[in-house]
Parts: C-alpha cells; sequence; structure tokens
C-alpha cells in the first residue's frame, strides 16, 4: 500500500515538473517576435509532423508520453485543439501513410481535418485509418499539457477561461504551473482569475496549515458565488470533533464567507438598481410619447402599444433589407431603422388623428374604443403581413457582448445603450419643447387651448404633429425593444398599462414627470421581485399608484396653469 502511494505521488511530481517546463516553454513561445532565436518554420512543422505521428502510434504507450511531453515542452498554443482531439478519441492515422489527421466520424465515414493547418481535407472511409488509443497514464499526460498550453495561451480570455475551468476542478499538479503563470499574467481580468484558481487549488491540496489560512485569505477578497459555494461545501465537509488546526481553517473559512456575504448583498442592490434603471429607460421610452399626446389632447391612446410594434417590424424590415443588399453594412442596420422607425410610426399616428380621434375630442370613452379598435386593426394587419410567429432582430457587433462587474452582476452591451439612447431621446425632446416654435405652440396648447387659438395657433395641426411626435417616439421605443425581445403583434401589449402608470404617477404631459415616474417604477420593480415574484410585484406596485393617485390626483409633477377644457 505504501509503495504504491509513493508511486503515485512520484507521479504527480513527474507530471507538475513536466507541467511546469511546458509553461515556461509556452511562455517563451508567445514571446514578441526577435526575443529569442526561431528556428526555421519547416523544420519546427517537420518535428512538430513526426511528434503527432509518434502520438498516434499502435500500442506503445511509453513513446506516446514522450511525444506528449515532447509537443508540450514546444511550447506552441496551436497544439490545443490537436492534444484535445487525442483526449476525446479524435485523433487518427491512415494505415497506408501513418498521415495523422482529427476525424469526425458519421456513418462509416471520417470527416478529415488537417491538425496544424486547421483546415478540412476531405473524407475518407473510417477502415482506412487507425483511432489513437489512450490509456489512464497518457489521459493524465494529456490533461496536464493541455492545462500547461492553455494557461499560456495568446488571448487574454483563453487565459482567464482556463483559470476558471481550473478553479472548477482544482488538481494537486497545477499548483505550481499556476504560480507561474501568475507571475507572468499582466492582463488585469486574467490575473485575477488565476489568482482565485491557485487560492482554490491551495485551499484543498495545500501540505501545510499556513498555506491553506493564506488561501482562504486570498478567497475572501473575491464576491463571487461560486467561492461562496467553494467555502460552505469546505466548512461543511469540516466535522465538529476534527483536529485543531482544521477547527482554525474553518472558523477563517467562517469568516471569510461571512465577508463575501456582506459584500454580495451589497452588489445584489446595486444589481437591483442598475436593471431598474434598464427596465426604466424601456418604460421611459415607451411612456414619453404618451405623456405628450395625453398631455396636449387628453386622448386615452389604447394602440399606443401598437405604435412601439411598428416601430419594432420597422427594425426587422430594415434588417432584412441590409442583409439581402448590403450584408457587409448590417451592422448599421440599426442606425437607419431609428429614423425608419420614427416615420413610420409617426405617420400611422397622424393618420389616425386625421382619420378619427379628430372627430372625438371631448368623448373620451368614445376615443379609448375607438383607439382600442385601431390596436386590433393593426395587430390583425402586422399578423396577416407577417405571420403570427416571433421575429427575431439581431443585435450589431458594437451591441453584442457584457460587463461583469463582480458578485454575479452583469450589464449587457444592448442594455447600456437602451439606456444611453432614452437620455438622448428625453434630451431632444427637452430642447424641442423648450427651444422650438412648434415646442412653444405645443406648451400653449397644453395649458390652454382657447387661449392658444385666440392667438391664431392651429390647435388642430398642433394636435395631429404632437399625436405623430408621440407615435414616432414610441416607435423609436420599439427600436430599443427589438434588441431585448422579439418582435412579435402583441409586443406593444406587454407595455401600454406600465406605461399608462408611468404617466399618471410623474404627471400627466410633465416630461420631467416621465422621468422620475419610470425610473422609479422600473426599480421599485425590480427590488419587489425577488420577495414577491413579477406578476404579484406589479400588482403592489398598481396598489400603491392607486393610493397614491387618491392623495394626488395629478400626479408627482402636475402642469401649473393648465386649462381643464379639452
Amino acid at each position: 500500500m505504501g509503495h504504491t502511494v509513493m508511486i503515485q505521488a512520484l507521479g504527480r511530481l513527474g507530471a507538475a515538473a513536466v507541467l511546469c517546463a511546458a509553461l515556461l516553454a509556452a511562455f517563451t513561445f508567445v514571446a514578441p517576435a526577435g526575443a529569442q532565436e526561431a528556428a526555421p518554420a519547416a523544420q519546427e512543422k517537420r518535428d512538430v509532423a513526426e511528434l503527432l505521428q509518434a502520438l498516434a502510434a499502435g500500442p506503445d504507450f511509453t513513446t506516446k508520453i514522450q511525444a506528449t511531453h515532447d509537443l508540450a515542452l514546444t511550447g506552441d498554443p496551436r497544439l490545443v485543439p490537436i492534444l484535445q482531439a487525442a483526449l476525446d478519441g479524435n485523433l487518427y492515422a491512415r494505415k497506408s501513410d501513418r498521415l495523422v489527421v482529427i476525424g469526425r466520424e458519421s456513418g462509416g465515414m471520417l470527416t478529415l481535418t488537417d491538425p496544424l493547418e486547421e483546415k478540412q481535407i476531405g473524407q475518407a472511409p473510417a477502415g482506412d485509418f487507425e483511432r489513437a488509443t489512450v490509456n489512464n497514464r497518457l489521459r493524465t499526460v494529456l490533461q496536464t499539457a493541455l492545462g500547461a498550453l492553455q494557461l499560456a495561451h495568446p488571448d487574454p480570455s483563453k487565459r482567464k477561461a482556463s483559470a476558471d475551468a481550473l478553479f472548477k476542478t482544482p488538481s494537486v499538479e497545477m499548483i505550481e504551473p499556476l504560480k507561474i503563470a501568475l507571475t507572468h499574467e499582466n492582463n488585469g481580468s486574467a490575473k485575477r482569475a488565476l489568482a482565485k484558481a491557485l487560492a482554490a487549488t491551495e485551499l484543498q491540496f495545500a501540505e501545510t496549515g499556513e498555506a491553506r489560512t493564506k488561501a482562504v485569505a486570498t478567497l475572501a477578497a473575491y464576491a463571487d458565488p461560486d467561492v461562496r459555494a467553494l467555502l460552505t461545501g469546505r466548512i461543511g465537509s469540516i466535522a465538529a470533533d476534527a483536529p485543531a488546526e482544521q477547527q482554525q481553517l474553518k472558523a477563517a473559512m467562517t469568516s471569510a464567507l461571512a465577508d463575501i456575504e456582506r459584500t454580495l448583498a451589497n452588489w445584489q442592490i446595486l444589481g437591483n438598481v442598475l436593471q431598474g434603471v434598464s427596465l426604466g429607460s424601456v418604460l421611459l421610452l415607451a411612456a414619453i410619447g404618451l405623456a405628450i399626446t395625453f398631455g396636449v389632447m387628453g386622448i386615452i391612446n389604447m394602440a399606443h402599444g401598437e405604435m412601439v410594434m411598428l416601430g419594432a417590424y420597422t427594425t426587422y424590415v430594415v434588417q432584412m433589407t441590409f442583409r439581402e443588399y448590403l450584408p457587409g453594412g448590417i451592422d448599421w442596420a440599426l442606425l437607419v431603422a431609428i429614423p425608419a422607425a420614427f416615420a413610420v410610426s409617426a405617420l400611422v399616428g397622424i393618420a389616425m388623428e386625421r382619420g378619427i380621434i379628430r372627430f372625438l375630442y371631448g368623448r373620451p370613452l368614445e376615443t379609448l374604443l375607438a383607439t382600442w379598435g385601431i390596436s386590433l386593426v393593426l395587430q390583425q394587419a402586422v399578423r396577416s403581413v407577417f405571420g403570427p410567429t416571433n421575429m427575431k432582430v439581431s443585435s450589431p457587433a458594437w451591441m453584442s457582448g457584457a460587463i461583469d462587474l463582480a458578485g454575479g452582476v452583469v450589464l449587457t452591451y444592448n442594455r447600456i445603450w437602451i439606456v444611453v439612447f432614452a437620455l438622448l431621446v428625453f434630451g431632444l425632446l427637452i430642447l424641442i419643447q423648450r427651444r422650438s416654435f412648434f415646442g412653444l405652440q405645443m406648451r400653449a396648447v397644453t395649458q390652454n387651448r382657447r387661449m392658444a387659438r385666440s392667438m391664431g395657433i392651429r390647435s388642430g395641426w398642433v394636435d395631429a404633429l404632437t399625436f405623430g411626435l408621440g407615435s414616432g417616439i414610441a416607435g423609436m421605443a420599439g427600436v430599443a425593444l427589438s434588441q431585448i425581445d422579439n418582435v412579435s403583434p402583441n409586443l406593444g401589449q406587454s407595455y401600454i398599462v406600465d406605461s399608462f402608470m408611468v404617466v399618471v404617477f410623474g404627471g400627466v404631459g410633465n416630461l420631467w414627470g416621465t422621468l422620475v415616474g419610470a425610473f422609479g417604477l422600473g426599480i421599485i420593480n425590480k427590488f419587489l421581485e425577488p420577495y414577491a415574484g413579477a406578476v404579484l410585484g406589479k400588482i403592489f406596485v398598481l396598489v400603491a399608484i392607486v393610493l397614491f393617485i387618491q392623495w394626488r390626483p395629478r400626479g408627482l409633477f402636475a402642469l401649473k396653469g393648465r386649462a381643464v377644457e379639452v
């Protein structure tokens, strides 16, 4: 039994030594050009090809292990997919001339890929090739060699991914290689991931209690749900009657876990605020047009959600047009869709106001029913043209990706851009309202329609253009929503109730009230959801708004001097 343990320990030390040597070679390999004397490319390629033939040789595992060692010592990270193929059983050698390929078998045929050129070279019968066999010893050497090459990959994101994987599957052989990689690492994100992986590995495999306690102190600085789960599991594995050294380690882990829990709670609060701001920006875009039309004309427009839907479908059409005729400019389709969506929704809004709504002023119930009927007509028209299924609008490259802050808080780029876009639209509307002649007329009609008419303002055209402006902004809201939701005929119905709540809560016709109401309701919703759920949370918000309106019937920011009549 003792001899077996000693042999296993020597095997681990040997694997770790090879791994460290391979890792140092890998860092040398990715050094800048001119830092070392490079062998001729043709000779290097020939040597690697010979080593690959040895790796794919018959049952001689000693030769295969030596070939794997030599391949790892080249330090070439391009060998990663080849060694991974050997591990997965996808490395083959042709029986006739021992040509080594990566193969994918299907129906008795192999799809062949050149392992060095990384390009497909055709198909061949599987019977013409011999699979490279792997035993447990060779599998261990392959895994350690892969770890070394991946930790020294030129791409920092690949190095970070390798460190994250090692954090989840720690191995005693990786302690020294992780230390070497951490010494050479200069990318901040990858360096943090390596330090976390090293601490998790030392916590489990370090030989001294001092080293394990130091690893706990390192892990305490990471407000990470994975670190919390790791420490929780380790604390639970230490029995109550464990030796004093284990009890000290348990106490250190308990203290670190408490610090992490507090930090995670703070990050969760920040995450809820950021998610609330994101939701609030969507509500602002959907509600700001409604606030304008409702404030100027007193119209309860039940078809406002369909203006949002038309904007989303316009975005889909523009993107399909770019994909068909200008595929190279697909990333700019979204920018073209913004004015297009505004124009389409604004024209539909003006036509709706001139054709139907202007005959119903002063009759709120009939206006509500008419606009509800228009919403049904628009939904059915879209179903007839595009079908009832959801349409997918892809995000451009500059809106793809995310920022991982800490504590599990992730900010996606598309959400960030939507917040920026909503604030830009809001600022533009403020400028139009305060600095333009049309804005002056709109404010005059809002505050006192009869006096505005007596001053020569054509209130009918102000109504039409205002309705078109509000509808156009709803169309731009559809452009934003197409990036975070599926485009469907019912898209606008999901936001119409929330939009009315924002307008009533903030103050009818007041843009600043709409801004405060949108972000306030968005943040409140996100804080309520973890405790009450999405549906019940909205019910609580609705009840609170009803009670608030009983206290302040005209909302948070009521317009002063506004006439009672429409």
